[in-house]
Formats: structure tokens, sequence, C-alpha cells
């Protein structure tokens, strides 16, 4: 977290959860954070060993994207005018560090 500090982001709120329905896995974002101009940004936090079997960031397929849009629209519920916001990811691969800005995207009906 501190490097996204580092960078101007601001904490929200960590470890912010929410439960799907009985039997169905919910949502988690890591850290919640917000940019100069106002975005809100979400971010998913993935660990590795390694950079091998495809990285921490590749361990994000679309079951847990949804989950985890999930968890951002309950959050947003707060807002009368929810602001903009962002999907991003913080990739460890050993000591290795990759800030994936935008990693994802949520495709509205």
């Amino acid at each position: 977290m501190e490097h996204l500090q580092r960078q101007g982001l601001t904490l929200e709120q960590r470890n912010y959860r929410v439960a799907a329905g009985p039997g169905k896995p919910g949502g988690e974002w890591d850290l919640i954070l917000r940019e100069r101009d106002g975005t809100l940004v979400f971010v998913e936090v993935r660990r590795r060993a390694s950079g091998a079997h495809g990285g921490a960031a590749q361990s994000i397929g679309k079951s847990k994207q949804r989950r985890l849009v999930l968890a951002a629209r309950h959050f947003l519920r707060r807002y009368a005018t929810p602001p903009p916001c962002r999907f991003d990811v913080v990739a460890l691969d050993g000591d290795h560090l990759e800030w994936l800005k935008a990693a994802f995207e949520v495709n509205t009906p």
C-alpha cells in the first residue's frame, strides 16, 4: 500500500468484504483508494512466490472478477452520485511488484 500512497493515492478502506448470499461466494477488495482527481481505485493484491504458472496477475479469472465487481457495486451504493472508478491489480511475483492500472473493466448490459 505504501507504494500506492507514494504515487498520491489516499486510503479509503481496507479489506472491504461483501457476501453474495447463502452458499454463494462474495467478493473482497484488498484496498480502496482515491486518486487526487477523485477517482476511486479498487485494488486487488495478488502474491505469488514466482512468476511461474502465469504469475500473480494471471490468477484473477472471470469468476474472481465477477465477485470483485459485486463488492465494488455494493461499496458504491453509499454515494448518491458514484465517482469515477477503476479496477487495479498489484501483482507481487517474488520481489517484483507490478501495478496494473485498469486491469479489467465492467461490461454493463
